[in-house]
């Protein structure tokens, strides 16, 4: 049983017609960077909730959802409706184990998104934890068109902060865009692309694998790896992937 509380907005932001970002005030307790909520509204006498990853960081004063419109769906499209002053529902307390804390020791860490699964790890980003612990991080995100890049600002000044141990891959596979890469990222990876991009290499000896966004790319990309000797990360059977089920 969901433990709700009531969030005020106090932003909105549209990044495209389907594609938004609410910050809000709400009291959900303390929480680790990458890990999600429940968001809900009252829909004709029923209280719908989804899950949705928190951008923002542990220390910031402000929740924040990243969110594309699910078509026909009964809670995406009423939360994009929503403006400063209005009210949702979240859950009190945050869960996942897409944490760094979870993670085994590596050298390198790989973080990889489609669409809105970059939310959780610009909240990684935001924190002090990676700089510490990995020597170097790379950020892939996968879109179809370049004006569904969000965050590239926060990613930039992330980028200019951390001279050179932050690198950021961005791959539009629609359109053209420089220095994009145009593929997927399961091609770039199993053609060798990304590590080329990167000049960072692969393997099981020095990388841990962060994957969020859609189940296709987290299949494809885990398969891949596990040609590489590289398997999903558990507690008592320490691997090299990290992913996140909402359901």
């Amino acid at each position: 049983m969901t433990d709700w509380l009531e969030g005020k907005i106090i932003e909105r932001k549209q990044w495209t017609d389907g594609l938004f970002s609410l910050r809000f005030e709400a009291d959900i307790g303390a929480f680790k960077a990458g890990q999600f909520v429940r968001i809900g509204l009252d829909i004709d006498g029923e209280r719908v909730g989804r899950p949705y990853s928190l951008v923002n960081a542990p220390h910031e004063p402000l929740l924040e959802i990243y969110f594309n419109v699910v078509k026909g769906g009964p809670l995406s499209p009423r939360l994009a409706e929503l403006n400063a002053g209005d009210t949702l529902w979240v859950s009190k307390g945050a869960n996942g184990f897409l944490v760094l804390d979870e993670l085994p020791e590596a050298k390198h860490l790989w973080l990889l998104a489609t669409g809105t699964g970059i939310g959780p790890f610009i909240s990684i980003l935001k924190t002090e934890q990676p700089w510490s612990r990995f020597e170097k991080v790379i950020l892939g995100h996968s879109v179809g068109y370049a004006s569904e890049l969000a965050y590239r600002e926060t990613i930039k000044a992330a980028c200019a902060a951390r001279n050179g141990q932050l690198e950021y891959v961005p791959l539009v596979t629609r359109e053209s865009v420089p220095d994009a890469l145009a593929q997927r990222i399961p091609v770039t990876i199993e053609s060798g692309l990304l590590e080329q991009r990167t000049g960072v290499k692969l393997t099981p000896e020095s990388s841990h694998v962060m994957l969020c966004g859609n189940s296709t790319m987290i299949t494809d990309v885990t398969e891949l790896l596990a040609k590489r000797a590289m398997q999903r990360h558990r507690r008592r059977e320490p691997g090299h992937i990290t992913t996140e089920k909402y359901h």
